[in-house]
């Protein structure tokens, strides 16, 4: 039977800015989330799309074609053109926001990465577009354009770029980690390089300790590798030792995923005591621990190094540069023991095969130039008073810190009595504010009054009233 032309109600929905031809094809890909528009059915001819999306028909034309390549339409000779089948599972993000969405160890995530014109993310972890080094990110692609035709094309190194790797040593080494180049594997972000020692190190079940708040992909991605995780309270210093003890003889993990400078959630730092306990315990038990230090370069006093106490025995380092110099360029690293490089490497080259030149590259011009040195110093300046403001403008509306950090980005911060976290944060959703509640960091669920606030995201005078709006209501 011959299919009926459906009529659209033809409305771009496009953020401003976006081409022409992206709203055309936008306007179609909505109307086929949403069901409009069935598989088999026909579109509306170039001159009539045209016409209702006051465009010119050559636009229609670009946009219809590349529909084609994407195989979300097909055309007929002589009929037009119709919605190809299969007809894709149905998405309620592309009918409309997910405010509804559980609020689980993703939901920050989820909802910060999600382009919106006006939306203020004071709950992501990153910085803000402006102040990432634009120009030197410029100046050194320009350089990279200029040189060996491999850099822009080819695999790199399965360990990495070496000269990336023999930079890298000297750095950690000022952190009083020692090792070579070859004990340096690079890794497209901080992430991968997790997942990789995940990889390497569980099978499906074994126990795997966090600190209790933690970072919140950790537990996703340990969920991913099918571990069972326990959490183990976090102090102002570090984890709690009596519980970490407690936890060792109980569960018997195979591993410890933690940061011991700069943590995430509560920007707390390590003390060397607590760190000494903590090898003394891990080494009584036959413990790995996986330090993520991708925060090193925001300090302004270096905290002391696990991996630097035990000499890369049992400590394995990971560190990246997607937090302070650009999300857009992945290029993070493992340092671990010898004998471990040659599976981890063959691990990444059968999950991933590249080895990221491109962008190895890039941060090593800028390594080598000054530029990254000169931005870091700016940075942790502006972090500096982006914290002190942000402490202050929270507690005129009832929301303390639970620490001063010493540097960083991140304040953990308490909610007035009463008022829920996970609810707070789906209200200021509602009204263009991602923030971060504390029970996505807490494996126990115990953090239902707190937030934590990326200080560098935190600038817009927005943020405040509408929390102070939302506070008080509550």
């Amino acid at each position: 039977m011959e299919k009926v032309p459906v009529r659209m109600q033809l409305k771009a929905t496009s953020a401003a800015g976006e081409s022409l031809i992206a709203k055309v094809m936008g306007t179609v890909k909505h109307r086929i989330a949403a069901r409009s528009l069935t598989p088999g059915a026909r579109l509306p001819s170039i001159r009539s799309f045209a016409l209702a999306m006051k465009v010119s028909k050559s636009t229609v034309v670009e946009a219809y074609e590349r529909l084609q390549a994407e195989g979300v339409i097909r055309s007929r000779p002589g009929s037009g053109f119709f919605v190809a089948a299969p007809l894709a599972p149905l998405t309620l993000a592309e009918i409309g926001p997910r405010v509804d969405r559980a609020v689980d160890p993703l939901w920050i995530s989820r909802q910060a990465l999600e382009p919106g014109e006006g939306v203020l993310r004071p709950g992501c972890g990153w910085l803000p577009p402006h102040w990432m080094p634009e120009e030197g990110l410029r100046r050194a692609l320009r350089g990279i354009a200029r040189g060996a035709a491999a850099t822009l094309v080819d695999y790199g190194a399965p360990l990495g770029l070496l000269p990336l790797r023999q930079l890298l040593t000297r750095r950690v080494a000022q952190h009083g980690i020692e090792a070579s180049p070859d004990q340096i594997l690079l890794t497209e972000s901080g992430t991968q390089a997790i997942d990789l020692l995940c990889r390497f190190l569980l099978k499906p079940g074994d126990a795997v300790l966090v600190d209790d708040p933690c970072y919140f992909n950790f537990h996703a991605l340990l969920r991913a590798h099918q571990a069972r995780i326990f959490g183990v309270p976090y102090t102002p210093s570090g984890p709690d030792i009596g519980r970490f003890a407690e936890a060792l003889a109980e569960h018997k993990p195979r591993l410890y995923i933690t940061n011991s400078a700069l943590h995430n959630p509560t920007g707390a730092m390590l003390s060397p005591l607590v760190g000494h306990r903590l090898l003394k315990l891990a080494e009584q038990a036959g413990l790995t621990i996986i330090e993520d230090d991708i925060f090193a370069d925001f300090e302004e006093t270096p905290a002391p190094r696990l991996a630097a106490f035990d000499g890369l025995e049992r400590v394995v380092h990971i560190g990246s540069f997607s937090k302070t110099l650009s999300a857009a360029v992945r290029c993070g690293f493992i340092v671990a023991p010898r004998d471990w490089v040659e599976a981890l490497t063959d691990l990444k080259i059968a999950t991933c095969f590249g080895a990221a030149g491109f962008s190895s590259e890039l941060v090593l011009t800028l390594l080598k130039n000054g530029s990254y040195r000169k931005h870091m110093e700016t940075v942790r300046q502006r972090l500096a008073g982006a914290m002190a403001e942000t402490a202050q403008r929270l507690a005129r509306i009832g929301i303390t810190p639970w620490i001063e950090p010493q540097a960083g980005m991140f304040l953990w911060c308490r909610l007035p009595d009463g008022i829920d976290a996970a609810r707070l944060a789906r209200q200021a959703l509602a009204r263009g504010i991602v923030l971060a509640p504390g029970n996505v960091f807490s494996h126990a669920q115990t953090a239902s009054g707190f937030l934590r606030f990326n200080v560098a995201q935190s600038e817009d005078e927005r943020l405040f009233r509408e929390l102070a709006a939302l506070t008080a209501a509550a």
